[in-house]
């Protein structure tokens, strides 16, 4: 059966403690609650995929350490396609994530020696896939994988939520550019969301820049729109854009209309918003045709 996303790119293992202040220097804090669990925005994008409904695959690093063994355990629990995973012993990359009260996060993230997968590492699947998410994180892992998908007439999206060498590679080379909107700030070199969806799109396709609780503008040939994003009460904001990214990727694989599509996208990255943690708060397809309903 072909998939309908592979997804390439980071995966992770995060610690997300709760908090109930950012702490100060030298400030000993204790965590209202604990969540441990796999990360990473392709990784998170492809679970998002899965509990949609659909066929996912990842494309990306995981360790033969433990943090890397449970993480691939929870992707085949998920129904995701892990032949593409490349493994090794540098470690799994590792976050820890500090959430306060109002849902907003700080997070560090630890990589030790490990380096990104050469480009001989990506090992086509053995079928199809209707549409290819990045997220920048293997550039050189990206590039094959591009040029398999675009041989294969499959969507390639980018999930730019940063600009470093990998999305500054892939921004102008994929059919849709979908940034965040400290992204977009950081190519423009000021923070103009509006004047960077305009000069994105003289070079793109099609340009979606997300403004989180704002929603989001988009740009596609001669359209040009604005949604705002569905009300939520955050608990934690974590995964919301991974999420938003994935079900982006899943409508285009399954043909959703330009405005359902965004519309499922903005649904599934709000309900993220709305529990602990980037991995427990995938919803499901029935939850996120319950708010579309709503």
């Amino acid at each position: 059966m072909p998939l309908d996303v592979l997804c390439v790119g980071h995966a992770s293992f995060d610690l997300v403690f709760t908090v109930p202040h950012h702490p100060a220097a030298d400030e000993k804090i204790f965590a209202d609650a604990l969540l441990a669990c796999g990360g990473g925005p392709a990784a998170n994008a492809a679970v998002t995929v899965a509990r949609l409904g659909l066929k996912a695959g990842f494309a990306g690093y995981l360790a033969t350490d433990l943090y890397g063994e449970r993480h691939l355990e929870e992707l085949a629990e998920a129904g995701i396609d892990t032949r593409s995973v490349v493994r090794g012993t540098s470690p799994t990359p590792l976050s820890a994530v500090l959430v306060k009260p109002d849902g907003r996060r700080a997070l560090v993230n630890y990589k030790g020696d490990t380096r990104p997968l050469p480009p001989q590492a990506f090992l086509a699947p053995a079928t199809s896939a209707r549409c290819i998410l990045f997220d920048g994180h293997e550039p050189e892992l990206s590039k094959p994988a591009l040029a398999w998908g675009q041989t294969h007439g499959a969507a390639t999206v980018l999930d730019a939520g940063s600009l470093h060498a990998g999305t500054e590679w892939l921004m102008f080379r994929v059919g849709h550019l979908v940034a965040s909107e400290k992204f977009a700030a950081q190519w423009l070199g000021e923070d103009d969301p509006e004047q960077a969806l305009t000069a994105l799109a003289e070079r793109s396709p099609c340009v979606v820049i997300t403004l989180g609780e704002r929603g989001l503008i988009w740009r596609r040939g001669a359209e040009s729109g604005r949604l705002p994003a569905f009300p939520v009460e955050a608990v934690d904001t974590t995964g919301a854009g991974d999420v938003f990214h994935g079900a982006y990727a899943a409508g285009l694989a399954t043909g959703m209309d330009w405005p359902e599509l965004l519309r499922y996208a903005s649904a599934a990255g709000a309900l993220c918003c709305t529990r602990l943690g980037a991995r427990p708060g995938i919803p499901s397809r029935a939850e996120v045709e319950q708010v579309l309903a709503g």
